[in-house]
């Protein structure tokens, strides 16, 4: 979002202004002025300028109730004068940069310049004709048939195929980068706002809001543009994204009404007035200089490097505001489009979450075969040259003359080509290919399985899920609510009764209380279509209780109508904490009524009195609420109803109460009814539970409902079977047995726990959230959990961010469920988290195939090129046949294997675990077995295949001479052997039917039939550039049949079992050292080298040091005054509360919560003293 269009469209504002400041009663740079201002001041200058907030809405051109009338002409003239909003992403990369960025490969940059030299010296003819004589073998046929012109061919065809490979890996990164486009605009679109135009309540697309728009705010809302307040109830935002202030902000009309865009709504409701949109809001203002601060980046360093400024960018933007906000507003504006974008995203939303456990396998693998590649290279190079100089200088015994020093240099370069093109074959660059291309292909996928993915490696950790922590309400159940069951009047009524039945004086209660003391965005709209169901808009248990006023044939509308929402005196909001909601009106005769709902227990518990069956309000004694709980809320909690009692109390005008009193006032309360809502079961859930199960993950219900309740659901949804040894508690029950005396969690205390819990119910977020944490830090099992965990509400965050996978419901959860998750499940259906976990197992495994390949691939063709250099001082395989090969099985093997469609089999296996390694032994039997196969043949081919087929010998061939029949047979049958190995790579777990479903994957097919059709163009047509000859069909028979070899072999090996070949070594795992990257202790750096991390181990001893000295003069101080000794443990246990309730690290062992603390604070380094806990510091 380049500096130029921004100072563009205020220059245009500016223009504009002074035209139309005479439309609007105020100019774009007034508001822009007026919304910097807080507090007091802000009230102060809004009274002075514009008579207060009626008075701005006059000037606006708006009204405070009715909105907006909505006249298309009136919204574009306002876009036009105050801007869209929507701020401008930043211009992707051009093609011509990404093919720039792909040329920075160092491989690559190696060949080109071996390329650049041997074309240099084919142009270059030795002066005299005698030197070539004298030259001797060396020169040998050089002057043959004016071959000698053809040189340059070699050195052209690799640069072309190094051009080759850089454009389809440009491609790549483009339709990469535009796939992520396309995903954030789809997340950009997901996202509406409740707007108030022409009277009625709309949802707009945030992009739509104009200024002067009325915005309903409520709970859980992510603001979209700057505003006024116009009235609010209870309403704190949380401002932490702009200010840095953790502390919820309270607002109110007459205190503070400024609302800012890109903060979080915490708590309460309120209606505001749209003063800023877009680039002129307070989030726009800062993106407006980050982009300035890119683009002065980018004009200092004009290299392709931008992610220096970008890091630097971020830096700012994680000062000035958290990029939770920040990113919801903005799509991908970071320097490095698609995956990068990603990481840098999560760098600046998220507390640094581990590399994923592909990611640490795959970088693990490709240094291992690096390694492995540079080192044969190297060999083969010096051999050549060792070879040639003896043969030459010590065998021969010749001279070194000055005029062949070309023809010299000319076949070094040929080695050092060689040597090159081992190299680039024994790199598996189509790995990370291979990996981008498996997780756009399934992301893409997904969608269309309601998985909205916002973190790419999101999708392949969900395949390694252990654990899901599920939500009930809406995820298991419909999420539509209907009151079944009633007690009202010393009645419990098991179906709705009549109204006529009911006292009077109770009903009318009841129906007051229910329509005014619930959000009056909650309504129950008439159904789409005949004979549907009622639809049901805001919070649904609302929708249930204003449903049975309906069936009590009484209608909440009229009652709305006569108190709106302007008269309500005092709302106290629902909160988790309160876990009830009540609203104050004041009476005709001046006296106040509050009506109050929520969790039965809960209210209950406050109530003093409760009404009989003529409606009067008798005493309501402990015994009785005992017995109340025992008779009619057990059972109801029994049948899967959740509870909720309603209940009101009358106050004095005189004096007046003093609402701020919490306690009080919401105490000695009367009670109505206790209504019992039903919220059925999704009839898809119970099928998709128990698919989790066989597939080895555990699924666990936390839950904010009652223990009945919750117990009642799980076991209609399969999570418990009767009989079975598991836990349900509820939060007190869960904190009383993880916590020690003084309060603190314990791990080894969770431990005891997570194991067999499996409803958790009347939780708090931070129960969930330490629950998730706790199950994720544990060491009990050999391999560490992997948790996804389900969330609709504001406070859910936390835990979503914890989890390996935070799944946030699309439908019914907050902008900031939303933001902190990794995937937003567009239906918020449980069985789209089941397609979320076989699409990341089909990621896994298509990786795996790829691999299988690949490494078969590496290993034959870096033997034979190694061993054939070494005996005949010539590949077999030339340079541009090698570039070729490394073509068909990086690009299009990676494009092949990576797309296969997941199948319902991948859920009948157990996780593959963190610690399993990436290549198992029933793969290295395949690499092994199809390696030795390819070998024999090439080997047979190469030393007795002139015999064989009657041909001349293509071995000892001078520089420059015309390609052989010999080693173009070599070449094919190589090739060949490729192609048929592909298919057998389509299996990795020792499966006999390599052919299965082949034809479900139309990419397969097409590139196997593509790729053979390409060869035999370049077998036949290919001629010098590719050192190919002609072959005729029985010849191509041959190499076909060699090639179909593959596929009999493959039953061969299948045959020989794993237990006979305890000796394959398996790569790539993850051993539980690597698991916890020593990165992650250091936030900004991602390396640490090793003299930087010894001054660690150095500090740390010397923080111990200083502790152990610190302890002991504490206890000398202790013994002479005689108080209690506070020493190491208590400090430990401090320090490792502090990192449970902060969650500093988001690391997964102690021994770096410790380490991280002990590098913070001299003080807290007790952790990392503490003997066992904490592993080796």
């Amino acid at each position: 979002m380049g500096d130029m269009s921004n100072s563009d469209f205020y220059a245009k504002n500016q223009r504009n202004e002074g035209n139309h400041a005479a439309a609007f009663g105020c100019s774009l740079m007034e508001l822009r002025s007026l919304m910097e201002l807080r507090g007091t001041e802000a009230v102060v200058k809004l009274q002075e300028d514009s008579g207060g907030v009626e008075g701005l809405c006059k000037r606006l051109k708006t009204s405070p109730t009715e909105g907006l009338a909505g006249a298309q002409t009136d919204l574009d003239k306002r876009k036009e004068i105050f801007g869209k909003n929507l701020i401008p992403p930043k211009k992707p990369k051009t093609f011509l940069q990404l093919v720039w960025e792909a040329l920075q490969d160092v491989t690559l940059i190696i060949l080109e310049i071996a390329a650049l030299i041997s074309l240099g010296l084919s142009f270059y003819h030795p002066p005299g004709e005698t030197g070539g004589e004298s030259c001797g073998a060396a020169a040998g046929g050089v002057e043959d048939e004016g071959e000698a012109d053809a040189g340059w061919i070699e050195g052209a065809a690799i640069l072309l195929s190094v051009v080759c490979v850089v454009l389809v890996t440009a491609f790549n990164d483009w339709s990469k980068e535009k796939q992520f486009r396309g995903l954030q605009s789809r997340i950009e679109q997901e996202q509406k706002f409740q707007v108030v135009r022409g009277s009625q309540v709309i949802q707009l697309p945030v992009a739509d809001i104009v200024v002067g728009d009325i915005a309903q705010i409520k709970y859980g809302d992510l603001l979209p543009a700057d505003g006024v307040l116009i009235q609010g109830n209870d309403l704190k935002i949380d401002e932490s994204s702009l200010t840095g202030e953790s502390d919820h902000v309270k607002k109110s009309a007459d205190k503070d009404p400024m609302l800012l865009s890109g903060t979080h709504v915490m708590e309460g409701s309120g209606r505001m007035v749209v003063t800023a949109v877009g680039v002129n809001s307070q989030t726009g203002i800062i993106f407006t200089l980050l982009g300035a601060g890119v683009e002065e980046e980018e004009k200092k360093e004009k290299k392709g490097k931008m992610q220096d400024g970008n890091m630097e960018s971020n830096q700012i933007k994680v000062k000035k505001q958290d990029g939770a906000a920040a990113m919801e507003m903005q799509p991908l504006k970071s320097a490095e489009g698609g995956e990068a974008d990603e990481k840098e995203r999560k760098k600046v939303s998220a507390p640094k979450k581990e590399k994923s456990v592909l990611q640490g396998k795959l970088t693990k693998l490709a240094v291992q075969i690096g390694k492995a590649g540079l080192l044969m290279s190297a060999i083969t190079v010096i051999i050549l040259v060792l070879y040639f100089a003896i043969d030459n200088f010590v065998m021969q015994k010749r001279p070194w003359m000055p005029e062949c020093t070309p023809i010299y240099i000319q076949y070094f370069v040929k080695f050092f080509i060689i040597g090159v093109t081992v190299l680039v074959v024994a790199v598996p660059e189509g790995l990370p290919l291979a990996v981008t291309i498996s997780l756009a292909y399934s992301v893409k996928k997904m969608m269309k399985d309601n998985n909205l993915v916002r973190h790419l490696d999101a999708c392949e950790t969900m395949g390694n899920a252990t654990a899901i922590c599920s939500d009930k309400t809406g995820t298991l159940t419909t999420n539509r609510m209907t009151a079944v069951q009633l007690y009202v009047g010393d009645v419990h009524y098991k179906e709705i009764p009549d109204p006529g039945v009911l006292p009077p004086k109770s009903l009318d209660l009841l129906v007051n209380s229910i329509s005014i003391n619930s959000a009056y965005t909650t309504k129950i709209l008439p159904p789409d279509k005949e004979g549907g169901l009622p639809k049901q808009v805001g919070n649904k248990t609302e929708c249930g209780l204003l449903g049975l006023v309906l069936d009590l044939k009484r209608d909440y509308q009229p009652i709305r109508n006569q108190i709106p929402e302007e008269k309500l005196y005092k709302v106290y909001t629902f909160n988790s904490v309160r876990k009830s909601m009540s609203t104050v009106i004041k009476l005709p005769d001046g006296s106040f009524r509050m009506y109050s709902k929520g969790a039965s227990e809960i209210v209950l518990k406050k109530c003093s009195h409760i009404q009989n069956e003529v409606g009067e309000p008798r005493v309501f004694r402990p015994r009785d609420k005992d017995e109340m709980v025992k008779k009619v809320i057990e059972p109801m909690a029994c049948d899967g109803l959740r509870t909720i009692c309603v209940a009101y109390r009358d106050f004095s005008s005189n004096p007046e109460p003093n609402w701020d009193d919490e306690n009080n006032i919401l105490n000695d309360l009367t009670a109505i009814c206790v209504v019992g809502i039903e919220d059925p079961v999704r009839p898809e859930v119970p099928d998709a539970i128990q698919k989790c199960q066989r597939a080895g993950i555990t699924v666990r219900m936390v839950t904010g409902d009652n223990i009945n309740t919750a117990r009642a659901i799980a076991i209609k949804c399969g999570i418990i079977h009767p009989g079975e040894d598991f836990l349900c508690i509820d939060g007190k029950e869960f904190n009383r047995r993880i916590r020690n005396e003084k309060g603190e969690v314990e791990q080894e205390r969770i431990d005891k726990v997570w194991p067999k819990l499996r409803v958790l119910a009347r939780s708090s977020p931070t129960d969930k959230h330490t629950l998730v944490k706790g199950i994720i830090d544990s060491t009990m099992a050999d391999q560490r959990q992997v948790v996804a965990v389900t969330g609709d509400g504001t406070n859910d965050g936390p835990a979503l961010k914890k989890a390996d996978v935070g799944f946030a419901m699309g439908i019914a959860g907050t902008d900031v469920a939303k933001e902190a998750s990794d995937i937003i499940l567009t239906d918020d259906n449980f069985s789209s988290i089941v397609k979320a976990v076989m699409w990341g197992r089909n990621v896994y495994d298509s990786i795996s195939k790829f691999l299988q390949f690949q490494l078969t691939v590496n290993v034959v063709a870096v033997i034979v090129a190694f061993t054939g250099a070494c005996i005949t001082q010539d590949s077999p395989l030339k340079a541009v046949q090698m570039l070729w090969v490394n073509l068909i099985m990086d690009t299009f093997a990676s494009l092949a294997l990576a797309t296969e469609p997941p199948t319902e089999s991948l859920l009948k296996r157990k996780p593959y675990g963190r610690n399993k390694p990436l290549i198992s032994s029933t793969m290295t039997k395949n690499i092994l077995g199809h390696g030795v196969y390819q070998l024999i043949i090439i080997f047979t081919l190469l030393f007795v295949g002139e015999q064989i087929f009657d041909i001349d010998s293509g071995r000892n061939a001078p520089l420059h001479s015309p390609p052989s029949e010999h080693y173009t047979i070599i070449f094919n049958t190589f090739v060949m052997m490729q192609l048929f190995n592909e298919i057998n790579a389509r299996k990795i777990h020792g499966e006999r039917n390599v052919f299965d479903g082949i034809f479900r994957n139309p990419i397969f097919c097409s590139i196997v039939f593509g790729t053979f059709a390409v060869q035999i163009v370049i077998v036949q047509f290919g001629g010098k550039p590719f050192s190919c000859q002609p072959l005729d069909l029985e010849k191509w028979m041959w190499c076909v049949f060699l090639g179909l070899g593959e596929l009999v072999w493959g039953q061969v090996i299948a045959t020989v079992p794993n237990s006979r070949l305890r000796f394959l070594r398996r790569a790539g795992q993850l051993t539980q050292k690597d698991e916890l990257p020593e990165e992650d202790v250091n936030e900004e750096n991602e390396e640490i080298d090793h003299a930087e991390r010894e001054l660690r181990r150095g500090q740390i001893l010397w923080f111990r040091g200083l502790n152990r000295i610190q302890t002991q003069i504490e206890v000398v101080n202790t013994f002479k005054s005689g108080t209690s000794f506070q020493g190491a443990g208590a400090l430990r246990r401090q320090s490792s509360t502090t990192s449970q309730t902060q969650d500093v690290t988001n690391v997964s062992s102690p021994s770096h919560v410790s380490l991280s603390n002990a590098l913070s604070s001299p003080t807290s380094t007790t952790a990392a003293t503490a003997p066992p806990t904490t592993g080796q510091c």
